[in-house]
């Protein structure tokens, strides 16, 4: 008789770094990542394992140079699979490894490690009943190389270095990256967010900023369907069955239609949705949030805080930016730009999981801070050090100590002006005009189509 599978334990105060990547890197994931790669004839010195295993780890190790970075990834592969053959030595190896490598790999190793922090993080999973994610994106340099200048082109000033953009899902509370998108520097952010709908959870609830202004978007939403919380400027016309005073709005229904310019806007529904004004410290920074979601189910009061909790989200691309030093890439061809960017991200995932796992195994009063991605990053880079992880504390225990700064902020986010970079400049308030008869009619027609 066959004995019941147990379920598999977690380690949050895992003895080693391969320990605490094991809560995520299962047995069951590695086996798809190897069915999404095609079978080859020849026999390669760099399977499936060790080479994203050396690519997830090159991102955070400590090093001058991608050489000296490159041999502490393989060692530390090489010596957390003592069973497998030893992967190769050289880092050009590598890199032709690397390119013959298909993106379906990494994007599968991408889907197992979502399933994954859903039941990871099942208890702090939810808020208010969401699954709250923040949408955001960032430009990356890269090298001036000629086949990246011809592929990529400019996205910046003249003569700029080529660049790729990246979009990214952030669960706001945990502070972790669900799915991304990559693309030129001149992509679109609004594309990526209706190329990653099909990736969101149950219970999702997009908050972006007013980058993401547009009726298209918001239809789409609607659609799909969606919960949105998106910040309102003026460059969005709404719409109120009466006349209503902006400086007395509070909050109410509104409808949301197509531009007068835009093609074929007499054909396209008008929206109906909810608008919610949350009040700024000083005069002007008032902040208008449009939504989907009805007022029992999503407050304001909650709706303003899921926006504040919405610099999660930037935080991420200062880890991945500042701390982990990719504001610019280093690969030199279009194929390993892609292969860089995609393990970098699933790396960084990985690094921000370990920190938020480790504090929530500590005790519920730390396991609502959160972690530091430096801290987190240094106990990491001492672990790869094989002199330091003999002598030193346990791995978990330096996890469990890398939290984050708590102290009231009183200063302001910028602390002096930077060169050659715009102020910021709050949104204006939406547009609110009355409908029209004309309107007013389509919308009872629509409503009479529905019922």
């Amino acid at each position: 008789m066959a004995h019941p599978s147990k379920t598999r334990r977690l380690r949050p105060a895992a003895r080693s770094l391969m320990d605490s990547l094991r809560n995520f890197l299962s047995p069951a994931l590695w086996k798809q990542a190897h069915r999404a790669r095609a079978a080859r004839r020849a026999p390669s010195r760099w399977p499936v394992q060790p080479l994203v295993l050396t690519l997830l780890v090159l991102t955070g190790a400590c090093g001058d140079s991608q050489e000296e970075r490159f041999e502490t990834a393989r060692a530390f592969a090489a010596a957390s699979l003592p069973k497998r053959r030893r992967p190769g030595k050289t880092r050009r190896g590598f890199d032709k490894a690397l390119g013959r490598l298909p993106l379906a790999v990494l994007r599968a190793v991408a889907a197992g490690l979502r399933r994954c922090l859903a039941r990871v993080f099942a208890r702090r999973w939810l808020v208010e009943g969401f699954v709250p994610l923040g949408c955001d994106g960032t430009r990356l340099a890269c090298p001036r190389t000629a086949e990246l200048e011809r592929r990529l082109g400019q996205a910046g000033k003249p003569h700029s270095a080529p660049m790729v953009w990246l979009t990214a899902l952030v669960h706001l509370r945990l502070g972790i990256p669900w799915a991304w998108r990559w693309g030129k520097g001149t992509a679109s952010e609004r594309g990526h967010l209706l190329s990653l709908l099909p990736l969101l959870p149950a219970a999702a609830l997009v908050v972006a900023d007013a980058g993401y202004v547009g009726y298209e978007v918001a239809r789409a939403l609607v659609g799909a369907p969606v919960s949105f919380l998106i910040r309102m400027s003026c460059q969005a016309t709404l719409f109120t069955a009466r006349a209503v005073r902006l400086d007395r709005f509070r909050e109410g229904g509104v409808y949301y239609g197509p531009g007068a310019k835009q093609r074929g806007a007499g054909d396209k529904p008008l929206l109906r949705l909810r608008l919610i004004r949350v009040r700024g410290k000083k005069k002007g920074n008032d902040v208008w949030l449009l939504t989907n979601v009805p007022a029992p189910r999503l407050p304001a009061a909650t709706a303003a805080q899921l926006y504040r909790w919405r610099w999660g989200s930037e935080g991420l691309f200062r880890t991945y930016k500042r701390t982990l030093a990719k504001v610019k890439l280093h690969s030199r061809t279009v194929r390993l730009v892609h292969r860089e960017a995609e393990g970098s991200l699933l790396a960084t995932q990985l690094l921000l999981a370990q920190g938020a796992l480790a504090l929530a195994g500590a005790g519920a009063a730390r396991a609502s801070v959160a972690c530091s991605p430096r801290k987190v990053l240094l106990a990491v880079r001492e672990e790869l050090q094989a002199e330091r992880r003999r002598r030193g504390p346990r791995f978990g225990q330096r996890l469990r100590e890398a939290r984050r700064e708590q102290r009231a902020r009183r200063s302001a986010e910028a602390r002096r002006p930077w060169p050659q970079r715009k102020e910021h400049v709050p949104p204006k308030p939406p547009q609110i005009l009355t409908l029209s008869d004309v309107q007013k009619a389509r919308i009872a027609q629509q409503e009479t189509e529905a019922a």
